[in-house]
Order: structure tokens, then C-alpha cells, then sequence
């Protein structure tokens, strides 16, 4: 064992003893994280004021959520993240990835410290694959214009992507990107580390939380990656993690006391990760119904999809899954593991199953995209989905001012003021 690991278990039985979440609080982001201040256009009202409750605008942004588990398999240098993030077709205004396994689960990765280079890779793919396409439409349109529009061009701003959260506990890691020019929007954004794994404390089972605000609106992103086993009772595990990270999540109040501490106390919530839940049939009718491309008879049976009706995650929202299972692949392969012609002497077999999920709690949510992508490195197929969410946005004080010295305004007070003057006596000084 190493002087890193023999320092760490006494540390971390200590951690366990009085209850402190493994991992810190601190996340990486592409712009400074400000303490929240009053401004103009966040006004600090009274709790019993309520001069802006009534003017307030609910504007629609898109939202692309993934999940996908890599197997411990660092990203290739060729692959392509736009065919997973799908910016040819869609355009989202945030992005919020997450994923399992981005480092092999051997005990000194557990134990000793994160891998940093290897979310590092990750992020700059995603950074290189959002971008591209602002920087190919930039390149096209400059052959267009004149130099006088190229130089007005270059001040035109906001269209490309910035993280604003990046957290890795062990294996875990969940990246969020938005628009630049949503950043200035963007308000309080936290992040939680739940570890449920060896010992019933460690990272490499358990969950990553992030938390923001975009105007008025408060947002909450759950990566996990539960208890695995696909044995006749192994759900009760994934069940009791999911009561852990619900009961143990906990964000600041933030300098006004007034932020979700919670994860259901957000305004906005969406699940995701590889939530490892099995379908309760035998081996062999999972694998007949796979073959017949017969989803309705497996679902019927699907673990998670008790737990939505009536468990845990009673309450919650899944999409219509009308795609194969995403678990368990030969790796660079499009052949389920353990299968009769492929499978090795004394090699465990494990029957597909939909362990790669995204689900959502609460309104102001629409689903209009729920798929899986097709890279094929990793055992596991990722997922991804596109929302339509609601944001409330406050009229800020510049708002009004701007009313009031706008054209409309005068033309009201021009009118007034023509009345007022007609209907009372005229003064003559001498």
C-alpha cells in the first residue's frame, strides 16, 4: 500500500465516523465566481415587498443533458463529440454532460487522488465540438464582408460556449456549458459529493449534484452512479444510494438565506447517470426480447420503472425509450456481452439492460429528445435528451427606466399633459 493510500483510510474512516461528504466543494469554471451581490437588476426586496412579484417573463431555453459510461477508457484523440452532442441539427443554450467510470475503478484510484488530466481531456473535446461549428460560420462569413464589417463583426459576442461548472469525485464527473452570453445570468452555482461506494462512503459509487441559477430560476443536475449486480435483490441497494444522496445533498443558503438547499427544493431537477437498474426476468427472456426488438414486454419489467410508479422515484418523469438497451457491450463492438457465440469459458454473463438513464422532477420541463448515441469504445452506449425549460426572468429597474424615457412614454405624458392644460384656466403673469 502506499504512504498516499495508508494516510487516506484512517482519514476517511474518521470522514465516515462523523458524517462528512467525501470530496470538496470546489469545482472549476471558465469565468471568476463573484459572491452574489444586490444589483439593479436583481433588486433586494423586503419579504413582504412585492412590487416586482407581478412582472415577471418566463422565457424558454434549451437544455441538452447526457450520460454516458466510459468503461475507465480515456477518450481517443479522434473521437468526434458532435455526433453525441448533435450541434449540426440542434442548438441548445446549455449543456450539461455527465459521466462514469472516466478512470479504471482499481483501489488507488478510488483511494489516492482524482485524475485531473483525464477530465481535462474531456472538457476540451466538448469545448472544441461546441465551438466548432460558431468558428466554421465565423470563418465562412468573414470571406464575405468588407473590412469595415469585419472589424464591427468581431465585436459581436456570446454565441460561443463557456463552462461554468466542472467536478470530478473519482470516476464521476458532470461538465456544464452555456452560452457566453448567458453567464452574466448565471448566479450561485454550487456543487455536492455524495459517496456511497466501498465502505458505503466512498467515490466510486454514489453522486456528483450541481446547482445554478439562470435569472429567476433555480436548477439542479444529479450525476450518479449507483450500486451495481444484476442478482434478485440488488435493486434494495441501488434503492438505499438513491435515499442516501436525497437525504445527504446539501447546497449553501447563499448571503440572502434564501437558495434550495435540497435537491427537490429546486425549481428545475433532472437525474442522470448510470442508475444501474436490471430488468427483473431471466437471462434468457431478455435476451429473446432484445433479439425480437421487443421493448413494451422488458420495460414492463424494468426495475427503474417500478420505482417511477411507485418507489423511490415516485413522482418523477421518464421519456418513451424506444431504443435497445445500453448495457453491457463488447467494447468496439455492437454485440451484447455474454452471448453464446461470443461468450469465454468462466466469463460472467450480463443480460442487457437500460442502466443509462435521464429523468426529471417537477415542471417547467418539456422532453422533446430521448436517445442514445452509438460510439462504440466503451461497454456502455451513452444517452442524451433535449428539454425545453422554463426560466423566469425579473424586470429590472433599467427596464422601467427605459419605458420611461422611451418614445411611448413621452407620447403618453404629451397627451396627458394637452389635457390637463385644456381643461383648466390659462395664467397670464404681468
Amino acid at each position: 500500500m502506499s504512504t498516499d493510500q495508508q494516510v487516506m483510510w484512517p482519514r476517511l474512516v474518521a470522514n465516515k465516523i462523523h458524517r462528512k461528504r467525501l470530496g470538496s466543494n470546489n469545482f472549476v469554471a471558465e469565468f471568476p465566481r463573484y459572491k452574489e451581490i444586490p444589483t439593479l437588476d436583481r433588486p433586494c426586496l423586503s419579504p413582504n415587498s412585492n412590487i416586482f412579484s407581478h412582472h415577471k417573463d418566463i422565457h424558454n431555453y434549451r437544455v441538452f443533458v447526457s450520460t454516458w459510461n466510459v468503461g475507465g477508457v480515456a477518450p481517443p484523440e479522434e473521437l468526434d463529440m458532435e455526433e453525441l452532442l448533435d450541434t449540426g441539427n440542434t442548438s441548445c443554450e446549455i449543456y450539461v454532460l455527465g459521466f462514469q467510470e472516466i478512470v479504471p475503478l482499481s483501489t488507488s484510484n478510488v483511494l489516492g487522488s482524482e485524475n485531473k488530466k483525464i477530465s481535462t481531456k474531456w472538457n476540451s473535446l466538448i469545448r472544441r465540438a461546441l465551438n466548432k461549428k460558431k468558428i466554421r460560420q465565423h470563418s465562412n462569413e468573414e470571406d464575405e464582408l468588407s473590412n469595415h464589417e469585419k472589424s464591427s463583426s468581431n465585436n459581436i459576442t456570446g454565441q460561443d460556449f463557456r463552462c461554468i461548472i466542472s467536478k470530478q469525485m473519482v470516476g464521476i464527473l458532470i461538465t456544464v456549458w452555456v452560452r457566453s452570453y448567458l453567464c452574466p445570468y448565471i448566479r450561485s452555482p454550487s456543487v455536492s459529493c455524495i459517496g456511497c461506494g466501498i465502505m458505503g462512503f466512498l467515490g466510486n459509487k454514489g453522486s456528483v449534484s450541481v446547482r445554478f441559477r439562470v435569472h429567476e430560476t433555480s436548477f439542479c443536475f444529479v450525476c450518479c452512479h449507483l450500486a451495481s449486480g444484476g442478482r434478485q435483490g440488488d435493486e434494495k441497494l441501488r434503492n438505499s444510494n438513491v435515499s442516501e444522496i436525497f437525504s445527504r445533498t446539501s447546497f449553501p443558503r447563499g448571503p440572502s438565506l434564501d437558495l434550495p438547499r435540497k435537491i427537490l427544493d429546486h425549481d428545475r431537477v433532472v437525474f442522470l447517470g448510470d442508475l444501474n437498474y436490471r430488468i427483473s426476468l431471466p437471462e434468457s427472456t431478455v435476451r429473446l426480447s432484445v433479439d425480437s426488438r421487443d421493448w413494451n414486454s422488458l420495460l414492463e419489467n424494468d426495475q427503474l420503472r417500478m420505482e417511477l410508479m411507485n418507489g423511490e422515484f415516485k413522482g418523477w418523469h421518464e421519456g418513451l425509450i424506444s431504443f435497445a438497451p445500453t448495457y453491457k457491450y463488447r467494447p468496439n463492438s455492437d454485440v451484447y456481452h455474454g452471448c453464446f457465440h461470443q461468450s469465454k469459458k468462466g466469463e460472467k454473463k450480463r443480460a442487457p439492460a437500460w442502466c443509462d438513464r435521464i429523468i426529471w422532477y417537477g415542471r417547467g420541463l418539456k422532453q422533446h429528445v430521448y436517445t442514445r448515441g452509438e460510439e462504440h469504445f466503451s461497454d456502455h452506449r451513452p444517452v442524451k435528451a433535449i428539454f425545453t425549460a422554463e426560466v423566469g426572468v425579473l424586470h429590472s429597474l433599467k427596464q422601467f427606466q427605459s419605458f420611461f424615457l422611451s418614445e411611448r412614454f413621452d407620447r403618453i405624458t404629451s397627451q396627458t399633459d394637452d389635457f390637463i392644460c385644456k381643461g383648466r384656466p390659462s395664467i397670464q403673469i404681468l
